[in-house]
């Protein structure tokens, strides 16, 4: 019966096709200020795999907390966000090699992709002690690391990836 034979690529396509227009679905276009910009997501339907978030996005993702000190703060801070392993996992980044974590001021570090193989790493934290941080304030995003929770936190190269006023990510190598 040849008319089945037409009708099974399209569903086939269509089945294909449903993961990643899912994940697209799961991040509409923000409504409020964008506050993260990630390129390189495989699943994004701009050329450059390009995803913005709002705080709102954020907040939706965001159930990682902790309390740690920072050598830039005064005594134990508790930070609230999303970690770095559940938004690459909400993206669809299966693996990559590096994350390029840049600032509004344009400073950039390079994250290896390792620090967020698990939810116990950093997380890009929306608030400090219970209050969404300002700009002058590190805000509105951090990437923090729970310095506190483990003596490998506690180097000179983790605080130097611990990019505060972050508002692009950029995911480089094999994201499929």
């Amino acid at each position: 019966m040849p008319t089945s034979r037409f009708l099974a690529a399209p569903i086939m396509a269509a089945v294909l096709l449903a993961p990643a227009l899912a994940a697209q679905a799961d991040f509409a276009a923000p409504e409020g200020p964008v506050l993260l910009t990630v390129t390189g997501v495989p699943d994004a339907a701009t050329p450059d795999g390009m995803v913005q978030l709002d705080r709102e996005a954020l907040a939706a993702m965001a159930g990682d907390e902790f309390t740690t000190s920072t050598i830039w703060t005064d005594g134990p801070q508790t930070f609230t966000g999303v970690s770095l392993h559940d938004l690459m996992a909400a993206l669809g980044i299966d693996d990559a090699e590096m994350i390029i974590a840049t600032a509004v001021n344009d400073y950039s570090v390079e994250i290896p992709a390792s620090d967020a193989q698990d939810s116990t790493g950093p997380i890009v934290a929306l608030t400090q002690n219970g209050a969404p941080m300002s700009r002058r304030g590190n805000g509105p995003l951090w990437i923090v690391y729970p310095y506190d929770s483990d003596p490998e936190w506690q180097t000179e190269q983790t605080y130097s990836r611990s990019i505060w006023q972050l508002d692009r990510l950029e995911v480089v190598g094999d994201t499929q």
